[in-house]
């Protein structure tokens, strides 16, 4: 999952991006985010696959991460950025997943799949989901919005698989899967507009390649998680 590569990102060896950030750094980062994000969509399991517990797992185990962190993940990148541009995305976001309680429908979604976590679901992810709310609390604002970023584009990549999942359970609510696969296409192509805004003004900008991209590190461990139990931290 290692997968980084200064030269895309155009660091110096000294440390610190050449020179302000523009449309072609932030385009690099998307592109990157993008080939990791097929990466994690050709390593699912095909649906049909799976045994009933096995999808049931996946999503009661998605259901655990989302339904009481996303805000909280959110939320961090909100107090962690510098940039009034960015703020305001985020802030936006934040108010839709608020004003339309999307903790809710992610419930739902899980109720009407039987997929409602456990205990045992929440302990499966715990070790990972720690990495990614302790990255969170350092407040690091290039990272984190990168993060969110990549999991906003992940997300509306993932939706139709997850309603599969619970099609197959023998589900037909899907308004959780419907507005995911439509509005986080939206809140991707926003939150890289966020990024850019938080380069051009981080004075303390990531040093390494490696460091830029630690919060996506954490939560692709999560989302291997997330599809299997068996996943290493």
């Amino acid at each position: 999952m290692n997968n980084y590569n200064n030269a895309t990102l155009d660091w110096e060896v000294s440390g610190g991006p050449k020179g302000a950030p523009d449309q072609n750094q932030v385009e690099s980062v998307k592109a990157h985010l993008n080939r990791l994000t097929d990466e994690l969509m050709a390593s699912l399991p095909p649906a049909e696959q799976l045994s009933a517990a096995e999808r049931r797992g996946i999503i009661a185990r998605y259901s655990s991460v989302l339904e009481g962190n996303f805000v909280y993940w959110m939320t961090g990148a909100y107090l962690s950025a510098k940039s009034e541009e960015a703020r305001t995305i985020i802030l936006s976001n934040l108010r839709e997943e608020v004003a339309d309680c999307h903790p809710g429908m992610m419930r739902k979604f899980a109720l009407a799949a039987h997929a409602s976590p456990t205990e045992t679901d929440a302990a499966v992810v715990y070790a990972n989901l720690t990495h990614v709310r302790l990255f969170i609390g350092q407040l690091t604002p290039v990272p984190i919005v990168t993060m969110m970023a990549f999991f906003e584009g992940f997300i509306q990549r993932f939706m139709p698989y997850l309603a599969d999942l619970a099609n197959k359970q023998g589900s037909q609510e899907q308004q959780y899967t419907d507005v995911h696969g439509i509005c986080d296409i939206t809140h991707s192509q926003e939150l890289y507009r966020a990024l850019e805004a938080e380069l051009a003004l981080s004075s303390d900008a990531p040093q390494s390649a490696e460091h830029f991209f630690e919060g996506v590190q954490h939560l692709q461990a999560l989302i291997h998680n997330i599809v299997s139990p068996h996943a290493a931290s």
